[in-house]
């Protein structure tokens, strides 16, 4: 992160990281450079070190800068999309025979991610209850390379706490990893909590419209974010300098939304919590929450998730999803927008029959910034 930076608060640091004024006509927002290659100088003669638009662009550039001084790391990548940047960074960190201790709740696409791809050339994987600190040390193996980290989880709302494994992991030898995807680094920094590398889905939070598709990694080792940069480039599933430039935007606003997605997904939690039809709420910002201490610890607010249970089993949750009218029933989360989905038959289908199969009565809920009384009273007529 730059220096330059380092004194200065998150909201600040959102709007202005990475967003030089354009030095030919002083343009304060960054120019979409869509562009494929770059006027050379004489052969080697580069003008800022670009040369075609995959190795790097001006645009993504800034993003990357933002978002190492966003995690406090000192190198940050964006991708095409969460799950390009999880590949580039498994395909990274591992090699045929090693181990990977992932957790036992995870967004399905991750998990299939190990399973069915990375699995195929002889990474190993097993499961642990990343809350609790022995699961995890039981399951760490010699050939382990990495432990796998979501928090707060997706869908069920689990909280690890990220210093105790940093050490465990440290103990170990073995890097951590945590996807900050559903926190966001206005609310969590987990390197700043000692973990290796974070993972974003930038389609989330970090560009919050629902209008573009990315992912980012960001580091805290020089050594290993050139490694990373070698392979993103080798690989090429980079961000396009368009969707760069939208998630650019979007962080701009990102703490304003997080304070609003916050206050309105604790409404609604407590709202269900006294709902006849509701048997169990997930939510890390309720007192009864077993990582509700956790998440106090090391979070400035709880986020905009909520997950439920539902008397009446799966199809009662569908049924809830379908008469959703405000809260559109879709897959993705982190927009403006409130959006409802069952993960058995949706995100998480592809943990079916895993350990990681997720309640086939449970909903979630990503909880927009709408008026809060109007949510709850569409979640009121939805449970009937």
């Amino acid at each position: 992160m730059s220096d330059s930076h380092n004194m200065h608060a998150f909201e600040t640091v959102a709007i202005h990281a990475g967003n030089t004024a354009d030095p030919l006509t002083g343009a304060v927002v960054p120019p979409i450079y869509q562009v494929s290659t770059y006027k050379q100088d004489g052969v080697g003669g580069l003008r800022g070190g670009y040369e075609y638009s995959r190795s790097a662009n001006p645009t993504r550039t800034a993003l990357e800068e933002n978002l190492a001084a966003l995690e406090g790391g000192v190198r940050g990548l964006a991708f095409a999309s969460g799950l390009a940047a999880e590949d580039c960074l498994l395909r990274t960190l591992l090699g045929p025979g090693d181990h990977v201790v992932i957790p036992n709740d995870a967004y399905g696409g991750t998990f299939r991610l190990f399973a069915k791809v990375v699995a195929r050339w002889g990474v190993e994987w097993s499961v642990a209850n990343t809350s609790d600190p022995a699961s995890v040390r039981a399951a760490i193996t010699p050939k382990t390379k990495a432990i796998w980290v979501e928090t707060p989880s997706n869908p069920l709302l689990g909280i690890t706490d990220i210093a105790v494994l940093a050490q465990i992991a440290r103990e170990a030898g073995v890097r951590l990893v945590v996807d900050n995807t559903f926190a966001s680094p206005y609310l969590q920094q987990p390197l700043l909590l000692g973990a290796d590398v974070v993972v974003h889905s930038l389609t989330k939070y970090m560009g919050g419209h629902s209008d573009v598709v990315g992912g980012a990694l960001v580091v805290n080792d020089a050594a290993l974010g050139e490694e990373l940069a070698y392979h993103q480039n080798a690989m090429g599933a980079v961000a396009g300098p368009f969707d760069a430039w939208l998630v650019l935007r979007g962080i701009k606003t990102l703490a304003v939304r997080m304070d609003r997605h916050s206050e309105n997904a604790a409404r609604v939690a407590e709202m269900l919590t006294r709902h006849a039809r509701v048997t169990r709420v997930l939510y890390p910002g309720l007192p009864d929450h077993p990582g509700h201490e956790i998440a106090a610890k090391q979070m400035k607010s709880f986020g905009g998730m909520v997950s439920f249970q539902v008397e009446g089993g799966e199809e009662a949750a569908v049924a809830v999803c379908d008469r959703a009218k405000l809260f559109t029933l879709g897959e993705s989360l982190g927009g403006v927008e409130s959006l409802v989905e069952h993960p058995g038959r949706m995100t998480h289908a592809s943990v079916a029959g895993s350990a990681l199969e997720v309640p086939a009565d449970l909903v979630r809920l990503s909880v927009g910034i709408e008026s809060a009384d109007d949510l709850l009273a569409d979640l009121q007529q939805a449970l009937g």
